[in-house]
């Protein structure tokens, strides 16, 4: 069965295709295409607090483009999510609006708790790879989420403004940075029955320049090394010599940062790098939303005020 999900993030927006079953009593997530346009949202409300008019517009085309391809893929349902750069954009709801208006999509704004529990809630690890406890990640443009999840049970999930896109503008705060490592010594304690999923464009570029790229696993030791390499490797160099990205070679080292401080805050020596992300979690919301019959998703949704 095919689904759909579109990510509004502070970096980028995503159109994610993706075909869905059920495999020995879990839900399995097939992708069949994904779209990503690097808006860069993040830039103009981590820097102004709103959306400007030229990214509202670009914005505006971008929905338009997905739309048309939703309406040729015809998946049997599909859910659009917005995270921190909307969130905290003080025009939130006129651009919500004209996006309703303009292209039929029905955005929905999530706080952070809610990111965390979509990410968090994804079924994604092999038997192989399963610990008593598992501590997702999601390092994204303006927050990064965690979640806590006990064999299949959640325990707690936590939002913290800190993201890549906030960093190269100086825009994340020590305190911040506080507030997660003081959330994470909280659960320490299962650091020893721990392991940590990564999610993101980042962790899975780094995964794939310094980690064992076939089992999926970066170590906290490589990690460290990429971190430093990059970080003394010109931008120019990163794209061109190492296969980056523009918009992925100026982001991943703050995004290398962040993990490393909750790995090294949690005491944990591997991550596991599933190549997963939001709109894996949206996709597996619609799914579970389509089997239960409802006409709509409403993922965590609050009517904005």
């Amino acid at each position: 069965m095919l689904f759909a999900a579109i990510d509004i993030g502070s970096n980028a927006v995503r159109l994610y295709f993706a075909n869905v079953y059920e495999k020995n009593k879990h839900i399995a997530i097939e992708k069949a295409s994904l779209i990503r346009i690097p808006l860069r949202l993040g830039e103009d409300v981590f820097n102004t607090g709103y959306i400007s008019e030229t990214k509202k517009q670009e914005l505006l085309q971008t929905l338009t483009a997905f739309k048309m391809l939703i309406d040729v893929y015809k998946p049997l349902s599909y859910c659009a999510c917005a995270t921190a750069a909307m969130r905290e954009a003080a025009n939130r709801n006129e651009i919500v609006s004209e996006i309703k208006n303009t292209t039929g999509v029905s955005v929905q704004v999530i706080d952070g708790l809610e990111e965390a529990r979509i990410i968090g809630a994804t079924e994604i690890l092999d038997d192989d790879k399963k610990y008593e406890y598992t501590l997702y990640i999601d390092v994204g443009g303006g927050s990064t989420e965690i979640s806590i999840v006990r064999n299949e049970t959640f325990i707690d999930s936590g939002s913290f403004r800190i993201g890549t896109i906030r960093m190269l503008y100086g825009k994340d705060e020590p305190s911040e940075w506080e507030r997660m490592k003081t959330w994470l010594e909280k659960h320490l304690y299962i650091s020893k029955e721990l392991i940590c999923v990564g999610s993101g464009g980042n962790i899975n570029k780094l995964a794939k320049i310094y980690g064992n790229y076939e089992q999926r696993l970066l170590s906290y030791k490589n990690l460290e090394k990429g971190y430093y390499e990059i970080a003394h490797t010109p931008l120019n160099d990163r794209i061109e010599k190492m296969g980056m990205r523009p918009d992925r070679a100026d982001v991943i080292e703050p995004a290398a940062k962040i993990f490393m401080q909750i790995m090294k805050n949690i005491q944990a020596q591997i991550i596991y790098v599933p190549k997963i992300g939001l709109a894996d979690g949206i996709i597996h919301e619609v799914y579970k939303s389509h089997i239960l019959n409802l006409n709509n998703c409403t993922i965590g949704y609050k009517p904005i005020v």
